[in-house]
């Protein structure tokens, strides 16, 4: 009997099957090896940073887990307990922390405003998605219904628009004083008022039976806008500012490279002026100031307001790096487009602008997480976000001294949202990727 295993095989010429590597070459000791110990340096820095994570871990993780406390009813409480932290604070008012002061029993309208909202961002993320064209309609939609689940139909029981009268009398008082900067306000708030007027016009034959259904026919009760606090109105805020100021951003930097003087020039002045301006100073103008521009009596809510200004803040950054993007497609790009017989348009929408977009990624991605992160400015303007709901628990005599644990915990709460859109960055780089990546 031939024993095959001590008998050298015969392969064809070029079927030779591939050899592993050599056992040193792969696997986690060859990472180790290249990574951690491939140098004298390496060594170097991988011995230090093994003493900082020995120094650093085992007391982190007795702090946050082993000592830590989660049931009681203070801070001393906690402290006759343990000698780590107290999560107990965050765990008694975690739903403070998630919704602020909306009413404790329509909570489950913020719940099912987040589930809708994942539901329409998946034809969006996933393009094999089942029926992803028609599931676009849905998504369109959902602003609207967002707004009827978490403000209720109070919108839509709006008042007869009437009619626009403009302000003759500080026309008047303007031009009788000499005071051309009055003159110029009371012009920028008709200015304002007409457009507002005319949007009321536009909605109110929508909005009224839609508000008489809501509330004559379901019921359905009103929530104050003041009610919107804690993480639900960071996500609120930074959802909006991300969703509508990618569009608007890509048109501004559309206009910045147009060839229309005025448009350019009008792009240009929006996005350095908005850029030379921080964004708390546009939070400030929101809450203080931008009902000077509206006709006297309109009521402009502070929280739609500050949704407008972190748009407009957000889509002069995007601009910007939508504009890079722009940049870096060649000119014989739009060239080809030209030769083709497209219109400008067209070319911007089937060849400039997919592939802009594909090289400004990271840029957009940096700038909605920095924007997500800037949304908890609007504490200082009095909303009561998650850190000012933190700020008034850390008020309560029962639980001051524990500020590690309230920013740790908001702290949590960001990064896994601001971790989660890089992730997907990342994945979308990838996919997307054709050759432009080094």
């Amino acid at each position: 009997m031939v024993d095959t295993a001590t008998q050298p095989r015969s392969y064809e010429p070029g079927n030779h099957p591939d050899l592993p590597p050599p056992l040193l070459t792969s696997g986690p000791i060859a990472w180790v090896r290249e990574n951690l110990l491939g140098s004298p340096l390496n060594i170097i820095l991988t011995v230090v940073s093994l003493y900082l994570l020995y120094l650093i871990v085992p007391g982190l993780l007795n702090w946050a887990i082993f000592d830590s406390v989660i049931n009681a009813d203070s801070r001393e409480g906690c402290r006759e307990i343990a000698d780590g932290a107290c999560w107990a604070l965050p765990a008694i008012r975690f739903d403070q922390f998630l919704y602020g002061f909306y009413p404790d029993h329509l909570h489950w309208r913020i719940n099912l405003t987040a589930v809708l909202f994942i539901l329409a961002l998946l034809p969006v993320l996933w393009d094999k998605a089942p029926y992803r064209k028609y599931w676009f309609i849905y998504t369109a939609i959902f602003p609207l219904i967002a707004f009827i689940l978490l403000i209720g139909p109070a919108a839509f029981n709006m008042d007869n628009p009437g009619i626009f009268v403009p302000s003759f009398q500080a026309y008047g008082d303007a031009v009788s004083n000499l005071n051309p900067i009055a003159l110029v306000w009371t012009l920028l708030g008709d200015i304002f008022g007409l457009i507002f007027w005319i949007l009321s016009w536009i909605v109110y034959p929508f909005f009224k039976p839609i508000g008489w259904v809501l509330v004559e026919q379901v019921g359905m009760e009103n929530v104050e806008t003041t009610k919107l606090g804690g993480f639900a109105l960071n996500t609120i805020i930074g959802v909006t500012g991300i969703v509508a100021s990618l569009p608007l951003g890509i048109l501004l930097a559309l206009g910045r490279r147009s060839h229309m003087p005025i448009v350019r020039t009008l792009c240009v002045m929006f996005i350095e002026f908005i850029r030379g301006v921080p964004l708390i100073t546009l939070l400030f103008v929101a809450s203080t100031m931008l009902n000077y521009f509206l006709p006297p009596g309109t009521t402009f809510d502070l929280i739609l307001r500050v949704l407008i200004m972190v748009t407009l803040f957000s889509s002069a950054y995007i601009a910007e790096v939508v504009r890079g993007g722009l940049q870096a497609i060649p000119k014989g790009q739009t060239e080809a487009a030209d030769a083709m017989g497209l219109r400008y348009w067209q070319s911007m929408r089937l060849i400039v602008l997919p592939q802009a977009l594909k090289i400004s990624i990271p840029g957009i991605v940096n700038t909605f997480v920095g924007l997500f992160k800037d949304t908890t400015l609007v504490v200082i303007i009095g909303l009561t976000d998650v850190l000012g709901v933190g700020r008034a628990s850390l008020s309560d005599a029962k639980w001051q001294g524990l500020p590690e644990e309230v920013y740790v915990f908001t702290a949590i709460l960001f990064f896994v949202c601001c971790f989660s859109m890089a992730r997907y960055s990342t994945y979308l780089e990838k996919k997307l990727h054709t050759g432009h990546k080094r």
